[in-house]
């Protein structure tokens, strides 16, 4: 009996012992099993940015989660002629005609010969009121990231401008290239950066001006009384200059307005203006909404928009006598097209007999690839635009296939130099201004070689050739046009 009662005890101590292992390799793994999954949650909660992947000649591409609308496939795309190269046409998605562009063909990747019944892999993006498709080899899956993890581009990147790539991450072991979408297709926005420097440079500026104004208050309270008048005027004159620099300064930052010889008779009288409208502690610009405010009276008129009848009249009337069988013409910075579709019109109208070949040029993807799309609004259709118009299918109106031959929507930055062909007529209003001064003068070069003996020059309403020596004016109405 005591054999079988020590029997016992030890069957329950093993019991006891065994027990106590499992439950203690149990509770060494429950909050293992417990920080993994906190560890999970702590990675999902640190998600902060989503993008879509894919791939590009077998190389990995991402772009902004927020700027893809859906993907589709499709292939058989309506072309479109005189359109860029990597534009394979137009496409029906759901009654909104949307253009189609070849990502691998606007970055020069080799594309694989397209079977007539082939589908394309598609993004449908969206970017402010725009929607357009691009073309893909493969679409992978969305990937969400830290925002923190995407690293600055590396200059090696040889297959795509530096320019266009937005930054690099690396994901489970694959390196992606995120592109700037925005900045491929031309429609980035003013960074909020660009503001805040503003600031920053504004109160610097204020700093300054009033150390400068202390000094020259001691300065003058120096002076004898006889000659405090002239260096009170000195003052006003160098404060004024201090005021007008900071101004253009303002100006390249917020809206890219370069001060130059284009301009310098505009700006100095808008600034008399603008300080005669101004209190004297509003003088400088401290938003994009004063900046724009500046800016106001420098635009041509109709810039950007369909052309009233007394303008066209006004462009009609200074077009010189021309008897050649072709007129050429370039329209750098064309914009989405309606001052190259109101100048078509107008070129027929003076040369009937000529055929007319406008080369438009902008560096806005979305605005070029667009442009042979436009629509003309019933308002403006009724006008003097109507001998040059049709009526599509849904009773909207477009010009007439004369009319939208005659121009040529290319992809093209004009501070680089192009192969055109001698021109007529180079059109480029409120455009100089808005470049860099080295682009400035390589443009202003281009329209030396390209402009033919005999032809006009028709810039903004506000800028002028007279300072380079080389051109003359010529006042014809509200317009001013220049020849050599």
């Amino acid at each position: 009996m005591a054999n079988e009662n020590i029997q016992n005890q030890t069957e329950t101590k093993n019991i006891n012992t065994a027990l106590a292992q499992n439950l203690g390799a149990y509770a060494s793994i429950v909050p293992e099993a417990e920080r993994e999954s906190a560890e999970r949650k702590e990675k999902l909660a640190q998600i902060d940015y989503k993008m879509v992947t894919f791939s590009l000649a077998g190389k990995d591409y991402a772009i902004d989660i927020m700027k893809i609308k859906e993907i589709a496939k499709a292939g058989r795309f309506t072309y479109v002629p005189n359109t860029l190269p990597f534009v394979l046409g137009v496409y029906n998605l759901r009654g909104d005609i949307i253009p189609i562009v070849d990502l691998r063909l606007f970055f020069n990747i080799e594309v694989p010969e397209r079977k007539e019944d082939s589908l394309e892999n598609m993004l449908i993006c969206s970017i402010g009121e725009q929607t357009f498709g691009i073309v893909v080899d493969v679409i992978d899956k969305v990937v969400g990231i830290q925002k923190a993890t995407i690293q600055p581009p590396h200059p090696l990147f040889g297959d795509i401008n530096i320019k266009y790539i937005q930054g690099v991450v690396e994901v489970n072991n694959r390196l992606y290239i995120l592109l700037d979408i925005e900045r491929i297709f031309g429609s980035k926005t003013e960074a909020q950066a660009i503001e805040e420097e503003n600031v920053r440079v504004n109160m610097a500026h204020n700093a300054k001006v009033a150390v400068k104004s202390s000094a020259e208050k001691e300065f003058v309270n120096s002076e004898n009384q006889n000659t405090s008048v002239s260096v009170a005027e000195t003052k006003v004159e160098k404060h004024s200059s201090d005021e007008l620099k900071f101004i253009t300064e303002s100006l390249a930052q917020m809206r890219k307005f370069t001060a130059s010889a284009v301009n310098e008779p505009w700006l100095k009288a808008r600034f008399d203006e603008w300080q005669k409208e101004r209190s004297k502690d509003k003088i400088q610009l401290s938003s994009t909404e004063d900046a724009d405010a500046f800016l106001k009276s420098f635009y041509s008129p109709c810039s950007g928009t369909w052309w009233t009848k007394e303008y066209a009249d006004s462009i009609f009337k200074i077009l010189p006598d021309n008897t050649a069988k072709q007129i050429t013409v370039w329209n750098p910075g064309c914009g989405k097209g309606m001052e190259t579709y109101s100048l078509a019109c107008i070129l027929k109208k003076r040369y009937p007999e000529a055929k007319i070949r406008i080369y438009a040029h902008d560096i806005d993807l979305l605005n070029v690839s667009n442009a042979p799309l436009i629509s003309v609004p019933a308002e403006v259709a009724n006008g003097w635009y109507a001998p040059y118009l049709t009526n599509k299918a849904n009773s909207d109106f477009t010009f007439t296939t004369d009319i939208k031959n005659s121009i040529m929507f290319e992809y093209h930055d004009c501070a680089n130099t192009n192969s055109l062909p001698v021109c007529d007529i180079i059109f480029a209003r409120d455009l100089i201004s808005f470049l860099p001064l080295a682009s400035q003068k390589v443009l202003e070069t281009d329209f030396d070689e390209k402009l033919k003996g005999n032809g006009v020059i028709i810039l903004g309403q506000n800028e002028t050739l007279e300072g380079e020596g080389k051109w003359l004016a010529h006042k014809g109405g509200t317009v001013t046009f220049f020849t050599k």
